[in-house]
């Protein structure tokens, strides 16, 4: 299947399908001139669906990754990739939720230094070099 500006939802919803069952996350996806399908769960949810981040990644031609103030996502960290055709317009774009965008990354990570340190410590380390 070549995607288009003209594919339909019907014509989008394998793809979104694959991508959910990748990722385990809510995934959207439309063409340029049709409305798409929205993705939860290993099922669509919708055949008629649109939203503001997709819209404005077709749009600009290029990769979004925000908070939606409207639509479904409100106030959910998501990110949309446009979908290019050969001469590099836009024809599509498809989004997810941005797992990482929810994250604290600095709350994660905070301990990371001292939890690697005391397991490099340790005697029974399997990485640590031995001594000669």
């Amino acid at each position: 299947m070549l995607i288009n500006e003209d594919s339909t939802a019907e014509e989008l919803a394998p793809i979104a399908l694959a991508v959910n069952d990748l990722l385990v996350i809510p995934v959207a996806m439309r063409s340029k001139n049709k409305r798409g399908v929205c993705v939860e769960k290993g099922e669509v949810i919708d055949y008629d669906y649109t939203g503001p981040i997709l819209e404005r990644a077709i749009e600009e031609n290029r990769l979004i990754r925000t908070i939606s103030l409207t639509g479904r996502y409100a106030r959910i960290p998501v990110v949309v990739a446009p979908i290019r055709n050969k001469n590099g317009e836009a024809v599509a774009a498809l989004g997810i939720v941005d797992v990482v965008g929810t994250v604290d990354l600095g709350a994660v990570f905070a301990d990371f230094p001292r939890v690697l340190e005391q397991i490099r410590s340790h005697p029974r380390y399997p990485l640590k070099q031995k001594e000669e």
